[in-house]
């Protein structure tokens, strides 16, 4: 695929994903992986600023490096589906056919997430002691050029 056409999916993706925020029928978990892998193949600038992105990118770097969602992550995914989704569905619409639609795009939803690999905790703070005790390239001092 044209790095361009990557580029336009992965803003597809992350206005889904934005949806998905408020429409519970949008799973927002693997709509933000989707446009980070199309960034991340198209766009070096997007992709930074999604890694950066104070919501959504420890989730994104976990899947980087690991392939694996904080059960926490996927519990607030789940939950709010299931409470949200179904509030709508049964009490927010009154067609059935429309009811069955969101009932098939939430179990959908739910089926991707619970799909994805959860994170050890044990690996988590294991890897978080190693970062926290690593110095930081800011925080090392200059090399003395030979003069």
């Amino acid at each position: 695929m044209s790095a361009s056409l990557l580029r336009f999916l992965g803003f597809v993706f992350l206005g889904a994903a934005v949806l998905g925020i408020f429409l519970p029928l949008l799973p927002t978990t693997p709509l933000v992986l989707l446009a980070t892998a199309c960034f991340a193949r198209s766009s070096e600038k997007w992709h930074q600023w999604m890694i950066a992105n104070r919501t959504f990118g420890p989730m994104i770097s976990n899947w980087e490096r690991h392939r694996c969602v904080k059960r926490r992550v996927k519990l607030i995914a789940i939950l709010s589906m299931l409470l949200v989704g179904g509030y709508s569905i049964l009490f927010a619409i009154n067609q059935p056919a429309i009811q069955v639609m969101g009932g098939l795009l939430i179990a959908i939803g739910l089926v991707t997430v619970s799909r994805l690999k959860t994170c050890n905790p044990d690996d988590e703070k294991a890897e978080s002691l190693n970062l926290s005790s690593a110095p930081s390239i800011q925080n090392l001092p200059p090399e003395e050029k030979d003069s």
